[in-house]
């Protein structure tokens, strides 16, 4: 059966889908189920003990879109899209209406709004400013501190370097999100550490319990590339003959816990669950996208499989545990303007949601899991695309200059080998038909020309299950998330605070429970 046959059995049995299925009745049964639900929906004003918060770094509203008709179809959902609680963050930093990761990740983690580039730190921390940034009143506490006092244990997962500007912010004071090592650091920047060196040697870092993610080269000076894991020439590389990694070791032996460092995808799969601590590094820069990773052996792990193993580790404690999972490749597919490859990695997300809330079942009445991203990109959704093709497809052609477009572009974009083309000694836009749009590696066009794919200032969405899920309920702004996990959680901020009204409904209900047993076995005599 020929290419054009199957397009256009597909073609009919989408119409047969639309015009059959898809008639009054169906939208009717579909709202009385959807009112249904929400009428049964019941606030859990309980305690957290457990927390994770998902952060999909650049998933904006229109990847999450995007995504959810890539996975599947438009009447699909990704995991956390069903979540009963659902509110807007205003994404803005301290200095710029558009912010970058480690600023956010800073308002997410620590409750404060900071500069652009600054990570840990507040406000009056200027980019770049050593001195500033040593300010013990400038430094922040952050939602991993939180938890550590109120004995939780406490992890993070990654697919970016460990040293990378989200995780960051949950455990650094640093003027610079680029000082991962000490080789990116200035001359005038001798009093302050590198943020590598602050995971492994100071508080809180030194305390994590589970840490995951690539940045080998940030953590170990004698690093050499392969063909499955190069060396990352954007990132810093260590050169002052450091190895973090065996001084973590020769740390937890030394104060006599059980730890394990793992590299690979069998090193994870065999790790004992009662391991107290565990650093997986498993790349020299970030980990690889899933759709190119190698799940052989000594391949690398996906964000699906550290976040699954990250909570049996952390799990076995009677205080409960905190875990930040970022899937943060979502946001380096953008900046290349490959949506595909933002699209593949955003999917892989929601598996790592799915996960999440599967292994939690069990004390969901006690785990609050929050999904939401850093900052959205600027991913744009246009057109009349029938529903019948790809949402990576060309299917339309501009008005202006009769050549086709596709359904997904960039307002900003790098000036890739799909953008123009010289026409009878004209330059013109390429037509996109020509090219493969369905491959990983195609880049989608782009309105204005720069370096990179730019971030977007537009807010983003933040999804909520559990314990004080119902408090996100409308806009709010980015650092509300922190107060929000300190008052579910009772750390930091509300540490202690409200506690005592949990406790009493709780007495409340064994007493409930008590007299109700008490009066049946009456009424059986």
């Amino acid at each position: 059966m020929n290419h054009a046959v199957v397009c256009f059995l597909i073609f009919l049995v989408n119409i047969y889908l639309v015009t059959t299925l898809e008639d009054q009745q169906h939208w009717k049964n579909l709202g009385i189920e959807d009112i249904e639900a929400a009428l049964k929906q019941q606030q859990n004003i309980g305690l957290a003990k457990n927390v994770i918060l998902f952060i999909g770094d650049g998933m904006g509203p229109t990847t999450t879109t995007a995504a959810r008709i890539y996975s599947n179809s438009e009447k699909h959902y990704l995991s956390f899209e069903k979540f009963p609680n659902v509110g807007v963050l205003k994404t803005y930093s301290a200095d710029q209406l558009v912010p970058d990761s480690c600023s956010t990740a800073t308002a997410l983690f620590c409750g404060v709004k900071a500069n652009v580039k600054t990570s840990g730190v507040d406000a009056t921390v200027k980019y770049g400013d050593c001195a500033a940034s040593l300010n013990k009143e400038a430094q922040l506490d952050s939602l991993i501190s939180w938890a550590q006092a109120a004995g939780k244990r406490t992890g993070f997962v990654t697919t970016t370097r460990v040293t990378h500007a989200t995780p960051s912010a949950l455990y650094a004071h640093s003027p610079n999100r680029n000082w991962e090592c000490e080789s990116k650091m200035s001359p005038n920047a001798s009093q302050c550490k590198d943020i590598a060196r602050q995971l492994i040697e100071d508080l809180p870092g030194r305390n994590i319990n589970v840490i995951m993610g690539g940045g080998r080269q940030c953590l170990v000076s004698d690093v050499t590339g392969t063909s499955d894991d190069p060396i990352d020439t954007w990132s810093c590389f260590s050169r002052d003959g450091r190895n973090l990694i065996e001084d973590w070791k020769i740390s937890k032996s030394k104060s006599g816990v059980s730890h394990a460092v793992v590299a690979n995808n069998n090193d994870l799969n065999t790790l004992k669950l009662n391991t107290e601590y565990v650093l997986g590094i498993f790349a020299n820069g970030h980990l690889k996208m899933n759709h190119e990773r190698n799940p052989a052996p000594h391949g690398m792990p996906s964000l699906t499989n550290m976040t699954e193993k990250a909570i049996l580790l952390l799990q076995n404690n009677r205080n409960g545990f905190f875990l930040m999972v970022e899937g943060g490749m979502i946001d380096f597919a953008h900046h290349r303007g490959h949506a595909r490859q933002a699209l593949s990695e955003t999917v892989e997300f929601s598996n790592a949601v799915q996960k999440a809330v599967e292994l939690t079942k069990k004390v969901s009445y006690e785990t609050l899991i929050i999904v939401t991203a850093d900052h959205s990109h600027s991913l744009v959704f246009t057109g009349s695309a029938k529903r019948s093709v790809s949402i990576l497809g060309a299917d339309e052609k501009s008005e202006i200059d009769n050549i086709p477009y596709t359904t997904l572009l960039y307002g900003t974009g790098g000036g890739n080998n799909y953008q123009f083309e010289v026409v009878d000694n004209t330059m013109k836009r390429r037509n996109p038909q020509l090219d493969d749009t369905i491959s990983y590696d195609y880049s989608q066009q782009a309105a204005v020309l720069v370096d990179e794919v730019k971030h977007s200032g537009t807010d983003v969405i933040i999804y909520a299950v559990g314990p004080m899920a119902h408090l996100f309920h409308n806009v709010h702004e980015q650092t509300y998330v922190a107060y929000v996990i300190s008052y579910a959680a009772k750390i930091g901020p509300f540490a202690g605070n409200g506690g005592e009204n949990v406790s009493f409904v709780k007495y409340l209900l064994i007493s409930v429970i008590i007299i109700n047993c008490f009066v049946s076995k009456i009424l059986r005599e």
